[in-house]
């Protein structure tokens, strides 16, 4: 029986997908996998019995994943599954900034009570023209789950689509329509586009990415739209280049005292995977990961250890290591079963930058002897007896 723990609210489809096997626990030092979504876990002290954490949406800010990592505990999150949801709210963020539609909404609801206001509308209207979005170019900086849907979107919405993503994945590649035109250099998109979106995580590289001087490489009266991450843009100096001209709208998912209610800001309250389809997506997902990885130690959207599969264990034996990516350590762990006249009947290995996961299948389940001399080796941070 394994036991899971939630600490925020999860989605009741997603949930309803463990089977008998698991039983939801308020304790936390009993919950071998945690299910979250935003609560802050970087204070939380983590007990030796917690195997995973499921995070039901893409960013992991609020989750120590590198000190997981050093744990042997599996970060999982679920990219893709509310990108849809992602993708429709930067669609509606382009329409509303570029047909100028939040301030006309605005000039209504101030002259409700106007007896003349169908008359008024006819005169005022004209401050709230804007422009249309088909024929304007869109760029896309990041070409992930998101990015991706939203290309190929704005496509069916005849602009033209320029994509710019260096580490563009293979699967990402095949869903990109192939009438977007995929650049090398970020400054073409700077130079070139009447809208930029950005759709890439955040990290130590990325933080700030969009600052005073790729700004100013910008066209004048661009739109800027961000809903990956606030702090992916310097927004002091959006705000500079709003007031100034230079950006005409920008679109954020993340309010804060710099941009809410900023003339030429419009901001929403981080509504990008809100949707209850999205949070219903995020949820399964989330659980599947954890079940897989719990029952079989297969894992999957991994954001701190490789991604490594050996489908369901029909050996007698299964065990994990988690380890140093550093030489030699195969050569150990196959000596260790060696010396106790274990048979391997199938091994894999998979690394992700410094860390390693290995999984090793048996004719017959390890001993504690051998487990307890795998865990003594250097450079070991784990052991796990699957089955």
């Amino acid at each position: 029986m394994f036991q899971y723990a939630c600490l925020n609210n999860i989605a009741r489809v997603g949930l309803d997908e463990f089977t008998s096997c698991y039983q939801q626990t308020e304790e936390l030092s009993e919950a071998q996998g945690i299910l979250v979504r935003s609560a802050k876990m970087h204070d939380m002290e983590l007990s030796d019995g917690l195997l995973a954490i499921a995070r039901a949406g893409a960013g992991v800010n609020n989750i120590p994943f590198d000190r997981c990592a050093e744990k042997g505990i599996v970060v999982f999150n679920t990219p893709g599954a509310n990108a849809n949801g992602v993708k429709e709210l930067v669609i509606a963020g382009m329409l509303l900034a570029s047909r100028e539609i939040v301030d006309g909404v605005d000039w209504v609801r101030g002259s409700r009570t106007d007896p003349d206001i169908a008359k008024n509308a006819e005169e005022e209207k004209k401050k709230f023209a804007g422009t249309e979005i088909a024929g304007k170019k869109l760029g896309i900086i990041g070409l992930g789950a998101i990015g991706v849907r939203v290309a190929n979107a704005a496509k069916h919405l005849d602009m033209e689509v320029y994509g710019y993503d260096p580490y563009v994945s293979v699967e990402a590649a095949w869903h990109l329509s192939r009438d977007i035109r995929h650049v090398i250099d970020v400054n073409e998109i700077y130079a070139k586009c009447d809208i930029i979106t950005v759709h890439v995580p955040l990290l130590d590289a990325t933080k700030g990415m969009i600052g005073a001087e790729a700004i100013s490489r910008m066209k004048d009266g661009v739109i800027l739209i961000n809903m990956a991450r606030d702090l992916l843009v310097d927004e002091e100096a959006v705000i500079r280049a709003v007031d100034e001209g230079k950006i005409r709208r920008y679109v954020s998912d993340f309010p804060n005292p710099t941009v809410a209610g900023h003339p030429g800001c419009i901001t929403t309250p981080h509504l990008g995977a809100s949707t209850e389809e999205s949070e219903d997506n995020c949820a399964v997902m989330a659980v599947h990961e954890l079940m897989d990885y719990l029952e079989n130690g297969n894992i999957t959207n991994s954001v701190n250890y490789p991604a490594c599969s050996m489908g369901v264990c029909e050996k007698p034996g299964r065990v994990a290591i988690f380890h140093r990516n550093i030489a030699n350590m195969i050569s150990r762990f196959t000596h260790v079963f060696g010396e106790s006249g274990m048979n391997i009947a199938e091994m894999t290995n998979k690394s992700k930058g410094e860390v390693a996961y290995t999984m090793i299948d048996l004719d017959e389940k390890a001993s504690e002897e051998l487990i307890g001399t795998l865990r003594r080796i250097d450079g070991v941070f784990r052991v796990r007896v699957v089955r």
